[in-house]
């Protein structure tokens, strides 16, 4: 069984993106991340399987993100935009992020929860209360419209030259 600290070196990082990708700026993903931890610690953590832990700790992740994000709705908000690598990096993260926000909510959570976080089919299911085959064809119909949505700003980066999803000699991504 893992305890409080365990969970915490274990998935600090993951639920950092997780949640980074889904409110839209880093220092709301910090406190919320913060205050995920605090509830992990707060509380008995479940006698199960690291798979089974992995998923609680996202599962109180995705509650506290779908919290914030209603409360956000109901007051103005800015937009903040955390890549500063120029401006044809932040017309595609800017895209990115808009069409993460127009996916439908369980859908765009299943995708954060899989490409962000690296959860299993299984542990998505367990933290959005769905089958593994939900996860399955959510995941496939949000890559789809994500794809449709960004085919465009992609073709207008290549065309200007800029390299999309390439790694670059850093290790990081354009």
């Amino acid at each position: 069984m893992a305890d409080a600290t365990f969970l915490y070196n274990a998935y600090r990082d993951g639920v950092f993106r997780f949640l980074s990708r889904l409110v839209g700026h880093s220092e709301a993903a910090r406190d919320l991340t913060q205050e995920v931890f605090l509830r992990v610690a707060r509380g008995p953590v479940p006698e199960e399987t690291d798979a089974g832990c992995r998923a609680w700790v996202f599962t109180i992740a995705r509650n506290l993100a779908l919290n914030h994000l209603r409360d956000a709705r109901r007051r103005p908000s800015t937009v903040e935009l955390t890549d500063a690598a120029g401006p044809a990096s932040q017309e595609l993260a800017a895209a990115v992020q808009q069409a993460l926000d127009a996916l439908p909510a369980l859908e765009r959570d299943v995708f954060l929860l899989r490409e962000t976080a690296g959860l299993s089919y299984g542990e998505i299911a367990t933290a959005c209360g769905l089958t593994a085959d939900g996860v399955r064809m959510r995941l496939h119909r949000a890559r789809a419209e994500l794809r449709a949505a960004l085919s465009g700003p992609v073709a207008d980066q290549r065309a200007r030259g800029v390299r999309v999803g390439q790694r670059d000699d850093r290790g990081s991504h354009d």
